[in-house]
Formats: C-alpha cells, sequence, structure tokens
C-alpha cells in the first residue's frame, strides 16, 4: 500500500519512514504509528506521522 494515502494508513500499524534528516540518503527508519500528522487526504511525499517511538518521518512502506 502506498504511504502518499492517508485513508491507507492508522494508528497501530507498522511502517517505514524516512526522517527529515534522513531525505538525502532515503535511510528508512521503522515503527508503529502513534498519530497522524498530515491533514490532507494525499502527499505526494508521504503522509507524516509520529511514530511510538516519538520519531516524525514520512511515511514510504506501510508492512
Amino acid at each position: 500500500m502506498s504511504g502518499q494515502q492517508r485513508s491507507n494508513i492508522r494508528a497501530g500499524l507498522n511502517v517505514n519512514i524516512i526522517l527529515k534528516e534522513d531525505q538525502r540518503t532515503g535511510k528508512k527508519t521503522q515503527g508503529v504509528v502513534k498519530d497522524i500528522l498530515t491533514k490532507s487526504s494525499f502527499h505526494p511525499h508521504g503522509i507524516k506521522v509520529r511514530l511510538e517511538s516519538g520519531q516524525v518521518g514520512r511515511v514510504i512502506d506501510i508492512l
């Protein structure tokens, strides 16, 4: 599933995100969604979420 559609993402899902500081390298961080921060239904770079670990980034893959 795509991380660009807000409807595909909900709290408790296991996802890969890219943190702001990792955008140049493309390094992915895995975690569980705690909060969805993007209000719009679609975002071309991925929906922004907060993981349970407190990290914030854009969803790349839904696992």
